[in-house]
């Protein structure tokens, strides 16, 4: 990545700005402008996060912030209440509070002298959910959004259920914010009542996982926040940005499909992280594209970005599997709009061992192990540790597997592939969970692409049924969108199980699923050549500002390693992420974060599942030592989850406070 250390404007930071709320509580913000904006007015880029913005998020924001106010805008950054240096507490994700917060700092903007009037909102996970959910209470000073990484529907599509499906991830997300929220204010820019802030927050602190529990159907709780309620609110230009190794490609289709404003897509090889600097790469000029989305909606000045295709998208070429990976080979592609028009699919009907044109009159079963699943890699990865697919030969004793011939010439997929089936369980609730992968000549097989569907929730995620078992039911099942091209020789393989660990958590009890193959089969979107291909202009190289200055006082630490208990016939995942002690060099603030989560699951007991997360965090200055742990572990019983949690925060070595929580949800045909 080039580092840019000159721009057409001169910067200045403010890092002590209080922005006040309707209600009286002022929220901390960190603002780069051009100097002399005061007498020449900018418009304003807003990013709006829980993440603490001078430890958590500094490095990121060092990266973009003030290379958009190098070119001629006002970056604001702001922590969400009960965040960061902000008064109040944060008691959920996506609350309306929040939005209210966020039309109350876009008031605000609009009011400073060197604030033009016109707002962009721009974030990455949170801060791309909440761009899209003020763009839909079309506040007048918001004129644009870019939204990365995303979802318009916190249900169907975030990290909490996936398919009617508990995913693990709702816990372990749980635990981050868990932890978060033990943080101090900086006696820097707060001043001595940090404390009373701090011991305010350690106090009121609840546990978002058990709420979260609460409601396993699609309900009130889960539609607000979620725009696809009413995709029509949404007025403003939207940018939506994905990446294929991330858990959160889907919505950018779902967005271009259905907003009505202007709106683009850009979707590529990258996992959860800004596309210039994510992994796997390429990376690409993601800042200048970003400016010619910003000059064209906040300055009026033509760049041409809305002549563009609609979607610009990455077709990964074959590669064999691997952990990580620093690049993925492929190409761009471009959409005029979404869904095209000439939207096809290849139809490949299962049969016992196969997967191509002759439907075949049998029944096949599946009874997974519940440790099938573990190469899955995490639901929603990173790029920067080994969190990708691993080879899925692993997975075979676990699954059905249906195998195409091997492909007499390659070919482009692009678009979510679906699954319609007639299937049988023989409980009650069961779980259908679906790999699609390319087989390479020896053996090695490459996920692509996957889904999941708890059965229950088959009609709906509103009012999901229990089974009967033995019945037949038909089922549809779509996987996340892909973009990828088949090589010749290789095999298309659509892999089937019960289980899928841990990716989700067990159903109540181990089943019997039977795939019955003469209704069932594979529809596989096939893109055929399009000379708009070749109307794309080339990407610019990232750029970016010049990088925080920091000091690793503890190198940081990131692994993955699974082991077995032969005694107990427990296999255990165990992921530890280490951030080290970093120096920040121009606040004076330490800090270091550490998390360790473990996976235990037995392969023929579902309830002796269990997830256990353990967090510990700091933060250090000259005299001040703040510490906290936070641990959580969540099981479950065929009728209930059991959630157990501990927080602990220490000062200069003593501990402070101590909380526990035990708490018991009912499960839900979950």
């Amino acid at each position: 990545m080039r580092t840019i250390t000159e721009f057409p404007f001169a910067v200045e930071m403010h890092d002590d700005i209080a922005i006040p709320m309707a209600d009286g509580v002022k929220l901390a913000a960190r603002i780069w402008r051009p100097v002399g904006s005061e007498r020449e007015p900018v418009p304003a880029i807003l990013e709006f996060l829980p993440y603490r913005r001078r430890d958590g998020t500094a490095e990121r924001d060092a990266l973009t912030h003030p290379y958009f106010a190098g070119h001629g805008y006002a970056c604001v950054r702001v922590d969400m209440r009960g965040s960061g240096d902000s008064d109040g507490l944060l008691e959920g994700e996506y609350l309306k509070q929040e939005q209210d917060d966020a039309l109350d700092i876009l008031t605000w903007l609009e009011n400073q002298p060197w604030c033009t009037g016109k707002v962009g909102m721009i974030g990455i996970s949170w801060g791309g959910f909440n761009g899209l959910q003020v763009a839909a209470r079309r506040p007048r000073q918001l004129r644009a959004v870019i939204s990365i990484c995303s979802t318009d529907d916190r249900y169907a599509d975030d990290i909490h259920f996936m398919g009617g499906a508990l995913l693990l991830d709702k816990t372990s997300w749980g635990s981050v914010m868990f932890s978060l929220n033990t943080a101090p204010p900086d006696p820097a820019i707060v001043g001595p009542r940090w404390r009373h802030m701090w011991m305010e927050r350690l106090k009121n602190s609840t546990l978002w996982p058990a709420t979260w529990l609460s409601h396993q159907r699609r309900d009130a709780f889960w539609k607000h926040g979620s725009v696809c309620e009413d995709y029509g609110a949404i007025e403003c230009p939207v940018l939506a940005v994905g990446g294929w190794a991330d858990g959160y490609s889907n919505a950018v289709f779902r967005l271009l499909a259905h907003l009505k404003s202007p709106r683009k897509g850009l979707v590529g090889p990258w996992a959860h992280k800004y596309p210039h600097f994510a992994k796997p790469g390429p990376q690409i000029g993601f800042l200048q594209e970003a400016l010619r989305w910003w000059d064209k909606w906040l300055k009026g000045i033509e760049t041409g970005v809305m002549e563009e295709p609609m979607l610009r998208a990455w077709i990964e070429d074959p590669m064999e599997p691997a952990p990580y990976c620093p690049e993925k080979p492929g190409r761009w592609v471009a959409e005029s709009q979404w869904p095209p028009a000439d939207l096809a699919h290849r139809t490949l009907s299962l049969a016992p061992g196969q997967l191509g044109a002759e439907r075949v009159d049998a029944a096949v079963t599946v009874s997974s192990p519940q440790t099938t699943g573990q190469a899955a890699g995490k639901w929603c990865a990173y790029g920067s540790w080994p969190d990708q697919p691993l080879d899925q030969r692993q997975e075979l004793p676990g699954q059905i597997v249906f195998d195409s011939a091997p492909l007499a010439a390659a070919f482009d997929s692009l678009g979510a592939p679906v699954i319609e089936a007639e299937v049988s369980c023989s409980a009650a609730n069961g779980l259908l969970a679906a790999t699609l992968c390319e087989v390479f000549p020896d053996g090695a097989a490459t996920r692509l692409t996957f889904g999941i569907l708890n059965l229950t929730h088959r009609d709906s995620h509103e009012n999901p049924t229990a089974l009967e078992p033995g019945g037949r039911y038909r089922v549809r099942l779509q996987l996340n969108e892909m973009g990828h091209r088949f090589g010749a020789g290789n095999r298309i393989r659509l892999a089937i199980s019960n289980a899928y660990w841990p990716i989700v958590w067990p159903s109540p009890a181990a089943n019997t699923l039977t795939i019955h193959c003469g209704e069932s089969r594979l529809l596989l979107p096939e893109r055929k050549p399009r000379s708009l291909d070749g109307t794309l202009k080339p990407l610019p190289g990232p750029e970016a500002a010049p990088a925080l200055p920091h000091t690793m006082l503890r190198p940081a630490h990131n692994g993955w390693t699974a082991s077995y208990d032969v005694f107990s016939n427990a296999h255990v995942l165990t992921r530890v992420n280490d951030t080290g002690l970093v120096h920040l060099d121009g606040i004076g603030l330490s800090y270091a974060v550490k998390a360790e989560h473990r996976f235990t699951i037995s392969p023929d007991e579902p309830a002796r599942a269990s997830l256990d997360l353990r967090t510990y965090r700091e933060y250090r200055r000259e005299g001040w030592h703040i510490a906290s742990e936070t641990t959580i572990r969540q099981t479950a019983t065929a009728s209930h989850f059991r959630i157990v949690a501990t927080l602990d925060a220490f000062e200069n070595g003593v501990r402070v406070l101590s909380r526990n929580w035990d708490e018991e949800i009912p499960r839900d045909l979950v």
